[in-house]
């Protein structure tokens, strides 16, 4: 058995979640579990790669220290972090323990917060641990205290060895309903990678300067007259379009060596193609001849262009993986 502990404090000696997390460390040990902890603090610039950590684990802690207001910064990142990117389906199978020490107010609220966040990943919650520390050194003598964290460490892994189940929660059904549609649809391959580029400082720094440069271009042509009589790729769009019902969408690409952008318009099951500027668009994209040539003889697809850099794009992402299936070159 491994459990991995996921501590999103900020690391200070007198933190009294650290001296929790220490003697829990210890009964599981002794349980011959293997325990794997990461720092959220000393993951800060690649925290939304952490969920693929998950991977090997049958159950995690979630442990952070309330000093003023709520789990802390760090730790919420790391929640969003496994809404956006982390594997759902792992995540359903992996019991969760909160545990939040409080030095101000709020450890409480603090272990419902990651409580109902855990519901609505998908995951299986445990019974939490908290507690307000004004001393640490008073804390850290009482016997009592000790005795009941030990038996949370037995309490967690009692429910992963047993794989006790819990009843449903309205959270779950909260998420199927109203959340549904906000997280991206993705594999986990796809949200694995994406989360690697997210992290990488120098790819997102080269796409924001490229999201600059394409926003340039485009506010540069805006307002110039005109239309381009070359109708090359239009009879591709056009002959490869699979109508989807209460679909909608737009779309401008900017091909290098056009003098004018490439407009699609989707609207269910008409579709409008043209060279020229248009407003309110969805999605902006930019591509070479070479890339779009490969894509429209069904080489390779929109999708992959994108992850793979060869074609950089702002606007709805969700929309974006929508190219593929409304215009089919495969």
């Amino acid at each position: 058995m491994k459990i991995n502990i996921y501590y999103g404090g900020r690391g200070l000696l007198d933190d009294p979640t650290l001296y929790v997390l220490g003697k829990m460390e210890d009964v599981l040990s002794e349980l011959r579990v293997t325990v794997e902890r990461f720092n959220i603090f000393e993951h800060k610039n690649e925290i939304s790669t952490l969920p693929h950590t998950f991977k090997d684990a049958d159950g995690i802690i979630l442990a952070t220290t309330v000093e003023w207001l709520g789990i802390g910064g760090y730790m919420q990142q790391f929640l969003d972090a496994c809404w956006l990117y982390g594997d759902k389906e792992r995540m359903s199978a992996l019991y969760m323990q909160p545990i939040v020490m409080s030095t101000s107010y709020g450890e409480r609220e603090g272990v419902m917060t990651l409580e109902n966040a855990w519901v609505i990943l998908g995951g299986q919650p445990c019974s939490g641990l908290s507690g307000y520390v004004e001393d640490l050194v008073t804390f850290e003598m009482n016997q009592e205290y000790t005795r009941i964290i030990e038996k949370k460490a037995e309490d967690l892994y009692r429910s992963i060895s047993q794989k006790i189940k819990a009843l449903p929660s309205s959270n779950q059904a909260m998420k199927q309903t109203v959340l549904r549609t906000q997280s991206m649809d993705l594999t986990p391959q796809e949200s694995e990678q994406l989360s690697k580029y997210v992290s990488d400082d120098t790819y997102v720094k080269k796409q924001k300067e490229d999201i600059e440069e394409l926003a340039s271009m485009f506010k540069g042509m805006l307002g110039k007259a005109g239309d381009e009589d070359d109708q090359m790729y239009v009879r591709e769009f056009e002959s490869h379009f699979t109508p989807i019902e209460g679909f909608e969408a737009s779309y401008l690409f900017m091909i290098e060596g056009k003098k004018q952008p490439l407009f699609l318009d989707v609207k269910e099951d008409a579709l409008v193609c043209h060279y020229g500027n248009e407003e309110n668009i969805g999605v902006y994209a930019r591509l070479t001849p070479d890339v779009m040539d490969n894509i429209v003889k069904g080489r390779m697809t929109f999708q992959r262009a994108f992850m793979t850099g060869v074609m950089t794009a702002k606007g709805n992402f969700k929309t974006l993986r929508m190219l593929d299936t409304v215009f089919d070159f495969g």
